[in-house]
């Protein structure tokens, strides 16, 4: 059974180009996109902290203050006594957006299962839109100043942006099968790294004439991206007359096209009639609860191999600029430019890797190996000199093992989760597993943030560094249960293959 499942791998992949139409394009590039807009406005706040700390500090802890607005007036917006209770406070913004946003992680899977992914996709990012016009715009234009009130609407702006990934990674698992998912979505998961650089550039044209412009901008491109997902999104192949992953049973490509990532390869073929949901006739079949997505073969232990790897690669995203100036004294825009190597890393490792998995058709080895690297570039670049080209190489090669890895458990991973012959292939559980792992993974992020600044004051950035180590090998150790089966398993087709020739 083993053997002729393994022959049936070989002509999957080139399946993935002659079943790719138009409409596979369109949902590549409209799912692309509108997750971009919506990391282009988180990264927009994180471009302009420096612009709304001054906003926020009293004029004689500020020279520019008087030459900008009357005395009185600026003097009537000062929240914060000094620039470092503004900077602790914006920090404190992240931390409460990190943790709502987790939280919306778990309910918006469950939610995006249950309503058409298309409506929930764009009323999350028309309304986050808004929530970012609010927040940043229309309290400077009023110049209404309140904490409380910022806390509540990045409260709620995570609760919102968090409806993203488990649509878009959902529609995109509908769409593209198993055969070269780990290169579609290696290649579509930059999708998180294309909108941090669309942020800073939308931010860094505007910001001149004040940050309130600079969320007015991102906003508005986030809102029409909104509409455009709207009317243009495509959800599932059915809604073009196109037939369904996995509907037709006698195609040998296609069944192993969708082969779950978790499915036994010398499984009893009576094994797989276990379906944990009841046949349906409907055509809208029911989705699955919360907790049954929790007990799917991997959910667990890759959500907790997430949480410790999205903490790592999270610290990067929010801690690797400022690193850079305080440890080697560079200037902020120099240290800002530089960071963007690191993303370009993780662009490279998840298409490379996702790409590898694809031949191999496991994952878990995959992950593993570049998880080993990981280890030995952290090491290395905690000891980069004073150099930026070979700071920029060693940060591209730590992204390119961190960073890959991150992008394939959030996206190629939680989508063959989600389509486990467990729930019979279909798009039911998507967006609940898509969110169960995201979800665990942003609380694991959210606190690590927390510690990253901890240990860095107590112990300084060597200890930051001993720390993301922990966590990467902790990474390894989650999955190790599924590295070890399907490096057995890879052992026993290769036994197979030698006993055919």
């Amino acid at each position: 059974m083993a053997l002729l499942g393994s022959l049936r791998r070989q002509p999957a992949n080139r399946g993935l180009v002659s079943h790719c139409t138009h409409h596979h394009v369109v949902v590549f590039l409209l799912t692309f996109f509108s997750y971009s807009l919506l990391h282009a406005s988180r990264k927009t706040f994180s471009n302009v902290k420096v612009s709304i700390s001054s906003q926020w500090t009293p004029s004689c802890l500020n020279s520019t203050a008087p030459e900008l607005r009357p005395y009185e007036l600026w003097n009537s917006s000062h929240l914060f006594p000094n620039a470092e209770e503004a900077t602790l406070f914006l920090g404190t913004l992240d931390t409460i957006f990190l943790f709502s946003y987790a939280v919306g992680l778990f309910v918006s899977g469950i939610v995006g299962d249950r309503l058409n992914l298309r409506w929930v996709l764009s009323f999350g990012m028309c309304s986050s839109a808004l929530v970012v016009f609010f927040f940043g715009t229309l309290t400077e234009w009023l110049h209404f100043y309140n904490k409380w009130f910022y806390c509540c609407l990045w409260v709620v702006n995570g609760l919102l942006q968090s409806t993203g990934w488990p649509c878009v990674v959902a529609v995109m698992g509908n769409w593209f099968g198993k055969a070269g998912r780990g290169f579609v979505f290696g290649l579509w998961s930059a999708c998180a790294s294309v909108g941090n650089i669309l942020g800073a550039f939308l931010a860094s044209c505007v910001l001149r004439y004040g940050y309130e412009y600079a969320f007015l901008v991102t906003a508005s491109v986030q809102f029409a991206g909104g509409v455009i997902v709207f009317f243009g999104l495509l959800t599932s192949p059915k809604e073009v007359g196109l037939p369904e992953l996995g509907a037709d049973e006698d195609d040998g490509v296609e069944e192993d096209a969708n082969r779950p990532l978790m499915d036994d390869d010398d499984a009893d073929d009576d094994d797989c009639n276990y379906s944990i949901q009841a046949t349906d006739t409907d055509s809208q079949p029911k989705a699955i609860g919360f907790f049954q997505a929790c007990c799917l073969p991997g959910v667990v232990l890759y959500s907790l191999a997430y949480a410790c790897l999205k903490l790592v690669n999270y610290s990067f995203f929010f801690w690797l600029p400022f690193y850079l100036s305080n440890n080697f004294g560079w200037k902020e825009a120099e240290a800002d430019q530089l960071s963007i190597w690191y993303d370009v890393g993780g662009i490279i490792g998840g298409t490379i890797q996702g790409l590898i998995s694809d031949v191999l058709q496991k994952r878990a080895p995959v992950l593993a190996i570049s998880l080993l690297f990981a280890v030995g570039s952290l090491f290395g670049y905690s000891r980069s000199p004073n150099s930026k080209p070979i700071n920029a190489v060693i940060m591209a090669i730590t992204g390119f093992f961190i960073g890959g890895p991150s992008n394939m458990i959030s996206s190629a991973i939680s989508a063959d989760l989600g389509r486990q012959d467990l729930v019979r292939g279909s798009s039911e559980a998507l967006a609940t597993v898509t969110g169960i792992v995201d979800g665990t993974g942003s609380i694991g992020a959210a606190v690590g943030q927390y510690l990253v600044s901890l240990i860095q004051e107590n112990l300084g950035w060597m200890w930051v560094f001993y720390f993301f180590i922990l966590m990467t090998s902790s990474t390894i150790l989650f999955i190790s249960p599924l590295i070890v089966r399907e490096v057995k398993l890879l052992l026993h087709e290769r036994r197979l293959r030698m006993l055919t020739e």
